[in-house]
């Protein structure tokens, strides 16, 4: 059991290492508050939850088995990432808005973790891996369903803890960070790298 906890820690470790739209939509919310970042976060760590005791029912089989339920995640998924892309290009044009947007940001903390949360829910990706990873580390004889509910919740919590990490550390940063041109230049990227991801996932086939 302890061995097949350990290696599940470590399996986790490397999903949330692995650069994706999460990480990207979560350091950027960072950038704006520590609040925004953690909500971000939690809205995030709430969709690997969800996703998962779906898996623990079965019900993402049908996703899998669809190809048009995956096709319409898929494009909806696409319309999230260059919306959020679209929007963070726009902050870093606004200029001297921006800035006072980043101050305004520490106010919305359901925006943040709502955007978290649909950013998650909206990938079909996350659906169907957690389908494929999570049974893995089952251990043999245990209930299926409360094993993999019980695995979900601590995948959810683990990624809140390993991912706070990069919100203190932006916070940590935050002095540089936050000068008028570092600022524009990194919502530049941010927004770039989800405006691509978006397409790249809408000509996915």
């Amino acid at each position: 059991m302890l061995s097949s906890l350990l290696a599940f820690l470590g399996a986790c470790t490397l999903i949330a290492a692995s650069p994706g739209p999460s990480t990207v939509l979560i350091i950027k919310q960072s950038l704006r508050s520590r609040r925004s970042g953690f909500l971000t976060v939690l809205g995030n760590e709430t969709g690997v939850f969800v996703w998962g005791v779906v898996a623990a029912f079965g019900l993402t089989a049908l996703l899998a088995a669809s190809e048009m339920a995956y096709d319409v995640m898929r494009i909806v998924g696409a319309v999230v990432l260059v919306g959020f892309g679209i929007q963070a290009l726009r902050q870093a044009r606004r200029g001297q808005e921006a800035a006072e947007g980043w101050e305004g940001a520490e106010k919305s903390g359901w925006a943040a973790y709502r955007g978290g949360l649909l950013l998650n829910l909206a990938n079909p990706k996350a659906a169907i891996f957690a389908m494929s990873f999570l049974p893995q580390f089952v251990p043999e004889g245990a209930p299926h369903l409360p094993a993999m509910v019980g695995l979900a919740a601590l995948w959810a919590v683990y990624e809140v803890g390993y991912y706070g990490l990069y919100v203190w550390f932006v916070g940590r940063m935050r002095a540089v960070l936050s000068r008028a041109g570092v600022r524009r230049r990194l919502e530049q990227v941010s927004g770039g790298v989800l405006l691509l991801l978006g397409v790249r996932l809408a000509l996915e086939s």
